[in-house]
């Protein structure tokens, strides 16, 4: 069973978030603030995160910088925040989805499935199972993303994306077009959601001296030539 851990400051809501995950067979650890969330993280080492970002200390988006720098376990925000700029901001520290208080729990535990077969899913049998271009490589079947051989951690919302991207290079994907398949059957909530996702794909290679994502303006984006700078 899948392990979930919950990091919030509020009692009653780890309580309902951890009865409503608890409900649909997932393991729940809780934490109430950012140090003992990251504690509970080293020792557990949970397949996704629930993380509120307004906690004193430690804030949400610390912890999930610091979760990014040791891997790329899902996280799901959870917050009273609902402005868009607070939601980029968000998903651009490397979120993989956002959930604003109040909330229904049957929709976070909907949210929490999705982000976690997003994570776990593989290619078809009759797909393919190593997409290459340039000097990217997607793993696809292993789930890894590789710049001249050296492995590049993407989210799985992130790799998704590249995914789509190189499986038809020179092709330009609008927005809902990329969202349709890093979101596969869920609707969009943020027109620009997919634009902090592509982001952060850049920073990740960029520091690889790769530029994998082209913006074509007024349309969306495609595949670069995938060649080191």
């Amino acid at each position: 069973m899948p392990t979930v851990l919950v990091i919030d400051d509020d009692p009653s809501i780890c309580e309902v978030v951890g009865y409503a995950l608890k409900k649909a067979g997932y393991v729940v650890t809780v934490a109430h603030d950012g140090k003992a969330g990251l504690d509970a993280y080293a020792g557990h080492k949970p397949d996704l995160v629930v993380l509120d970002i307004l906690m004193p200390g430690i804030d949400g988006i610390e912890v999930c910088r610091a979760l990014r720098a040791k891997g790329s376990v899902p996280i799901v925000f959870l917050s009273s925040k609902d402005e868009e700029i607070d939601r980029i901001v968000g998903l651009e520290v490397g979120g993989d989805d956002y959930v604003t208080k109040p909330f229904s729990p049957r929709e976070l535990v909907a949210r929490v499935r999705a982000v976690l077969r997003r994570s776990a899913a593989r290619p078809d049998d009759d797909g393919p199972k190593v997409l290459a271009y340039g000097d990217l490589t997607l793993d696809v079947a292993r789930f890894k993303a590789l710049c001249k051989g050296k492995e590049v951690e993407l989210t799985a919302t992130e790799f998704r994306v590249l995914q789509a991207l190189m499986a038809a290079p020179g092709r330009v994907f609008t927005r809902d077009e990329l969202m349709s398949r890093a979101y596969p059957g869920e609707t969009v909530v943020a027109d620009r959601t997919i634009d902090s996702h592509v982001k952060r794909v850049r920073q990740k290679f960029e520091r690889s001296g790769l530029g994998p994502i082209d913006t074509v303006h007024g349309i969306g984006y495609r595949l670069s030539d995938c060649r080191k700078r």
